[in-house]
């Protein structure tokens, strides 16, 4: 029996997002078609996959046990659009990158050494985002690879792996500022100064401690903002040794300094030529 890649995916995303109409928003479709592909689906399988009499679809102990075929066969073709890409061999005339400020200027810089010498015609760019937005460059088209903070859900239309290198987060704050002389600070106290905060064009509220915050979505403005006595922030440690200027102190507060991991990620809809395969590839082979 034949399944329709769209039934496949309506469903998939119905339960990522929690509804039918948050599934046609994520897939820009109408909400009749969503439900008319999750219908269709059902009838092809013999099987109710939602209970449809509270206010929003509940997940059927039947759709339970068949959720995880269906993300096996979605995987299952992410697969063979890889291996169908790298048979190909044509290789795409230009490569958009995004990465986050999270991670360290040098794990790229050889890849990019190496990237260069092997497709030198091709046109390359690189962007820089956080969070978010490295997600939604990505799904709209933006950019083909990034390189971003690992995320606690990620939408269906991207494909991530876990990379090798993160980073250390840790607290920091003028040199001159009164908390810089304490020997332990707490996170009540962190709440009466100003955050400096990482916020993204997608979500512009996360990442605050309920005080007084600026935000930015870059982690170098955040640092920027640091360095001229703004208030405290949560900033990569590399960042902070190689592009500081010797005036921010790390906060001694329970809890950190804190390693984050780093994922990479491509959209599975529309997934990169060749010269992207390399690059994800090589970003999955580097050591710490």
């Amino acid at each position: 029996m034949n399944y329709s890649p769209e039934s496949l995916e309506a469903f998939v995303q119905a339960v990522e997002t929690g509804s039918f109409s948050a599934a046609a928003r994520k897939l820009k479709k109408s909400q009749s078609t969503i439900s008319s592909a999750i219908a269709n689906l059902e009838a092809d399988l013999g099987v109710t996959l939602f209970d449809r009499q509270s206010r929003q679809p509940v997940l059927t102990d039947q759709g339970k046990h068949i959720l995880p075929y269906i993300q096996s066969i979605m995987a299952a073709s992410e697969r063979l659009n890889e291996v169908s890409v790298r048979l190909a061999g044509n290789v795409e005339p230009r490569l958009s990158f995004v990465l986050s400020d999270v991670w360290q200027t040098s794990h790229h810089e050889s890849i990019l050494q190496r990237f260069s010498q092997r497709f030198p015609d091709i046109e390359f760019e690189c962007l820089i985002a956080e969070d978010e937005d490295v997600i939604d460059l990505i799904q709209i088209g933006r950019a083909h690879v990034g390189v971003l903070r690992v995320q606690p859900r990620y939408p269906v239309d991207v494909t991530v792996a876990r990379l090798q290198v993160g980073a250390e987060m840790a607290i920091y704050i003028h040199r001159q500022h009164e908390l810089a002389r304490l020997p332990a600070v707490e996170m009540d106290t962190l709440q009466t100064v100003r955050q400096l905060s990482l916020s993204t064009f997608t979500d512009p509220t996360r990442n605050k401690s309920g005080g007084p915050t600026w935000s930015s979505p870059s982690l170098l403005m955040l640092l920027e903002m640091a360095e001229q006595g703004f208030g405290w922030g949560i900033l990569p440690r590399w960042l902070v040794e190689q592009f500081g200027h010797d005036v921010l102190q790390e906060l001694p507060v329970a809890g950190w300094p804190q390693r984050i991991d780093v994922d990479v990620l491509w959209s599975n809809k529309t997934p990169p030529g060749p010269a992207g395969r390399w690059m994800i590839d090589q970003l999955r082979a580097q050591n710490p």
